[in-house]
């Protein structure tokens, strides 16, 4: 279906991309498309839900997010609650969300107004918890500092009302990660972690780290958690700088909801939701974390090449000891006809592999 109504995040620190922005308004312009700027930074007033966001601009049917995958992040948080597709173009250093070159907006835009694009679907985590989220009036200013304005508090869903015992259902929506942290810097937050209903262990540690495949190379990569297909659907744990010996990272199935609880031993902890504080937790609450039923929609040109982005993003060939690798990958060739036993696997197009 034709575009009706763009919700455009621009990265105002950014020269490119208020570039882009002006290239996306002529744009709209000479196809008669709405295009709305949501400004998710503004400091002279308060921060929106991404449905008050959506709201205010029309719940558009595409979100073009100009800037790096923070930036993407904002935009993701936005679209999901109108179901709007998100065109990432990329403006970043290190972006493995972000898919389009600024200097191709106007065919990227040509693409998906014609229906000619691909739709590529990722996971998403939502979660509970033992109480609504809040942070203390008292140490909101110092939280802030260095962020600019906070994001409100999740709002509880209605649903929260079903079964005894099960928590506030949290209106939250995260494509990368969840993240419980230590809010004093000389004293760890002990957290017991239950995976699937049952304990797990307990963890003193700088933080811990509940990912989708998609966050995967986020924080958790950056603690030496394992990086997963995007295409796939998972719940990852990942355990922050634990003062224990068992301080791996757990990949659980997409239907084991990780619980955090905050032991009576510690200190406060802070929320964080795609890097976003959120709340803060008292020793005794908790936070469960699980799959959400509602999956962020990624506007994609061509197939996705993540294993490719992924040895460019991190230069995996440039090390002096590697060696460069023939100039085909083993048992793809692709100038030939696909075998009928590799007809249904992902593979890369011709033009990626040549």
């Amino acid at each position: 279906m034709p575009v009706c109504c763009i919700g455009l995040v621009v990265h105002q620190g950014r020269a490119t991309a208020q570039e882009a922005a002006r290239a996306v308004h002529a744009w709209s312009e000479a196809h008669g498309v709405r295009c709305t700027e949501i400004d998710v930074w503004g400091e002279a007033q308060r921060r929106r839900s991404g449905r008050e966001e959506a709201e205010a601009a029309g719940n558009p049917d595409l979100v073009v997010t100009l800037g790096g995958d923070g930036t993407f992040l904002r935009g993701a948080r936005i679209a999901v609650r109108s179901g709007a597709d998100v065109l990432g173009v990329d403006l970043g250093k290190v972006g493995f969300l972000t898919e389009v070159p600024a200097q191709d907006i106007d065919e990227a835009l040509d693409v998906v107004h014609q229906g000619r694009a691909q739709v590529e679907e990722r996971m998403t985590l939502t979660m509970r918890a033992s109480r609504p989220l809040e942070i203390p009036a008292e140490m909101e200013s110092l939280l802030r500092y260095g962020r600019g304005p906070a994001l409100p508090p999740p709002q509880v869903r209605p649903e929260t009302t079903e079964g005894d015992g099960w928590g506030c259902a949290l209106d939250v929506t995260a494509l990368n990660d969840v993240v419980l942290e230590k809010l004093a810097r000389d004293r760890q937050v002990g957290v017991g972690v239950y995976l699937a209903g049952r304990l797990l262990a307990t963890y003193s540690a700088d933080a811990l780290a509940v990912a989708t495949p998609t966050g995967s190379t986020a924080y958790s990569f950056a603690a030496g958690g394992p990086v997963l297909s995007p295409h796939m659907d998972a719940v990852v744990f990942t355990p922050i700088a634990p003062h224990m010996t068992f301080d791996r990272s757990v990949v659980a199935a997409p239907d084991e909801p990780v619980a955090l609880r905050v032991l009576p031993h510690s200190g406060q902890a802070a929320v964080s939701i795609d890097g976003q504080l959120r709340g803060v937790l008292d020793p005794g609450d908790w936070i469960g974390v699980f799959r959400a039923p509602q999956r962020v929609r990624l506007i994609r040109l061509h197939p996705t090449d993540f294993y490719g982005r992924l040895r460019d993003r991190f230069r995996l060939t440039d090390a002096p000891a590697t060696a460069a690798d023939g100039p085909s990958a083993p048992f793809f060739r692709p100038d030939t006809p696909i075998p009928p036993d590799l007809a249904r696997m992902r593979l890369p197009p011709p033009t990626a592999a040549r």
